[in-house]
């Protein structure tokens, strides 16, 4: 069924309107980094202590390295470019992933908890994490890397909207 301009496109059916901060990039930068340090430390230290087997870490450490490059260079370009969100009146919706792409859309009178957190990269990038839970077995939906002010301004509102739904949405 081709959509016309004049009939609308039901929610669901599009992307969520909003990406993340794009300072999240960084963030998704740096955590391979971390990881990888011990991984690199590892593989030198391995090396030192091989004897004629030294060409082993080293090969383990190249390849480290390529697969580190792949997650630093590519994925949080790739990332950024799928993840997204947006509050409408009616619901919460989000988008996630850079290999496999998950999207949820929470009705808000579903929503029973909303809370914000920060790590401490997230707060050095003044980023945070909204979270947002329901009763539903699938529960919970998670929008990282907002800017921090905006992820508190979108708790603030998402509450104010959850207490006018009264009802039981079950």
């Amino acid at each position: 069924m081709e959509t016309t301009p004049t009939s609308p496109v039901h929610p669901s059916l599009r992307e969520p309107a909003h990406r993340v901060d794009p300072r999240a990039k960084t963030l998704w930068r740096i955590v391979p980094l971390i990881v990888a340090a011990p991984v690199a430390i590892g593989a030198l230290i391995a090396a030192a202590f091989s004897g004629e087997f030294w060409w082993i870490p080293i090969l383990t450490l190249a390849a480290a390295v390529l697969v580190l490059a792949f997650f630093v260079a590519v994925v949080p370009a790739w990332r950024y470019r799928f993840h997204r969100w947006e509050v409408s009146a009616d619901a919460v919706y989000t988008q996630s992933g850079w290999f496999n792409r998950h999207a949820v859309i929470i009705p808000i009178a579903r929503i029973q908890v909303v809370d914000t957190e920060a790590g401490p990269l997230e707060q050095l990038l003044k980023l945070a994490t909204v979270t947002v839970t329901t009763a539903s077995s699938a529960g919970t939906v998670r929008i990282a890397g907002l800017d921090a002010a905006a992820a508190a301004q979108v708790a603030a509102d998402l509450t104010i909207a959850t207490a006018r739904h009264t009802g039981d949405a079950t």
